[in-house]
């Protein structure tokens, strides 16, 4: 049986918090437009800044489809699932937006991320997700897998970019602009990085 949450506190932000990996689904308003599901999970990059609000780093990548719906129509949900320890499945569906550099919010919402470096993953927004449904469910099928440790590949690979190379990059990518379906994605070129010496 699933329970219908008013607030992410006790043993539910504890649970959200402490898992390695989640999940982001998101989709365009046209009917034919393309569902996307994305895995998040570098240790420290989400927090829960109140009650009914979360955030996470959204790092570099080869796609900004997660921005782009967001910008569209601001519909998201996220899930948390437990591969460790008693099964449950956390999701919070919910209104995003994406926050990016030249916000004037992007301060202190970096601050709330005190685990986590962000330079060398090439940050490029915070995502903020007001939810307005919090469930959760028994995940008995879920599957037993340990957790060993993050892959340290992404942090190597952009930790070499500054923001004129790393803004280049997503510019020859086909689907950062512009989604899969042709809506805005991350907006080019990328505001420089606050408190960072101007690259180039």
């Amino acid at each position: 049986m699933g329970t219908t949450h008013e607030r992410i506190t006790g043993r539910l932000r504890e649970f959200i918090e402490a898992q390695p990996v989640f999940f982001t689904a998101t989709a365009p308003l046209s009917a034919t437009g393309t569902v996307n599901l994305s895995p998040k999970g570098v240790t420290g990059s989400l927090a829960v800044l109140d009650d009914v609000t979360v955030a996470y780093l959204d790092f570099a990548g080869s796609n900004a489809e997660t921005v782009a719906h967001l910008r569209e129509n601001g519909r998201i949900t996220l899930m948390w699932c437990a591969f460790q320890g008693p099964p449950n499945i956390v999701r919070v569906h919910g209104r995003g937006e994406p926050v990016f550099r030249d916000d004037p919010r992007w301060a202190g919402l970096v601050a709330r991320f005190p685990a986590v470096d962000p330079g060398p993953h090439g940050l490029r927004a915070i995502v903020v997700v007001r939810a307005e449904l919090i469930r959760d469910t028994c995940g008995f099928a879920v599957p037993l897998m340990t957790y060993d440790e993050d892959r340290d590949l992404h942090a190597r690979r952009f930790a070499r970019e500054d923001d004129a190379s790393l803004s280049d990059y997503f510019a020859r990518k086909e689907h950062i602009a512009a989604s899969i379906d042709g809506l805005p994605g991350l907006p080019l070129p990328l505001p420089p990085t606050p408190g960072r010496p101007a690259s180039r």
